[in-house]
């Protein structure tokens, strides 16, 4: 063989070489989309707490992983809520306690919850208290919870703002504990009178849920018809996304884009693998 015909037999070998490389990432890449895929939408989902409302188990800036399979799937479990699956395939019922994701009946925005009335109950509440099925939910007093004031959670109206000696401030709300008949617990916070500690009797219609944010004088929940970016009304259980399950990481809102240093101060590095 000349010499051009081993350039061109070397020159033909690399082309293979890189054509094969290419192809083998692609292929990686596409395997990994799929993956990705499949888990975002059977297993889990990434979702960041943006308010109050479930305070003081969850709190903003919270970034949690939320279960798909409790419930069902959905067009809701899919990536931008694509509309390929009829109905929901697999479908179970939330428990009473359950904290839920949910989309929102009227925008479609992402919510959450606890699940405290499900469908053929009898819902009310008469000065703060639960009232389910006849049974007022007993709630037991807890130490105040000490939440430090931060640009993700400022102190809210039903706190005490504390400042620290050394700086910054605290904000001390009053906290107690709730208490499902089937002894299923949870924390909640209670500001004081407002006019949503009186509500109803009503019976949850088939088919949905009633829900209840823990901080219950600063959520828009089952006590509101259901508006956008407001209250909720009775839940469609079609609307469920998943459970709420474990907090993978959490920030204080302190930190900024230009400031990588900024990013490890404002964690909460307590609140790391916290679960409801």
């Amino acid at each position: 063989m000349d010499e051009k015909g081993a350039q061109a037999t070397r020159t033909n070998a690399g082309d293979e070489r890189r054509g094969g490389g290419l192809s083998s990432l692609l292929t990686l890449v596409l395997v990994v989309a799929l993956v990705a895929l499949a888990v975002r939408t059977f297993a889990f989902s990434l979702f960041t707490i943006p308010s109050e409302s479930m305070m003081p188990g969850l709190m903003p800036g919270d970034t949690i992983a939320a279960k798909k399979w409790p419930y069902g799937y959905s067009s809701n479990s899919l990536p931008f809520d694509l509309p390929l699956i009829p109905g929901r395939w697999m479908a179970k019922q939330p428990e009473r306690g359950d904290v839920v994701i949910f989309k929102h009946p009227v925008d479609g925005t992402d919510y959450v919850k606890r699940v405290i009335g499900l469908p053929g109950d009898e819902v009310e509440l008469r000065g703060g208290y639960v009232i389910l099925n006849g049974q007022v939910l007993s709630q037991a007093g807890s130490d105040d919870a000490i939440v430090p004031v931060s640009p993700n959670t400022p102190c809210a109206w039903g706190g005490r703002e504390e400042a620290r000696p050394a700086g910054g401030a605290d904000c001390r709300y009053t906290r107690n504990r709730e208490y499902l008949p089937s002894g299923v617990s949870y924390e909640v916070f209670d500001y004081g009178a407002t006019p949503q500690d009186n509500w109803g009797p009503r019976t949850v219609p088939d088919g949905t849920m009633f829900v209840l944010g823990d901080n219950r004088d600063n959520s828009m929940d089952s006590r509101f018809p259901a508006v956008p970016g407001g209250g909720v009304g009775f839940v469609a259980q079609q609307q469920l996304v998943g459970q709420a399950g474990t907090v993978l990481w959490s920030t204080d809102g302190s930190g900024e884009w230009l400031d990588p240093g900024s990013w490890l101060s404002g964690l909460r590095r307590e609140r790391t693998g916290q679960t409801l």
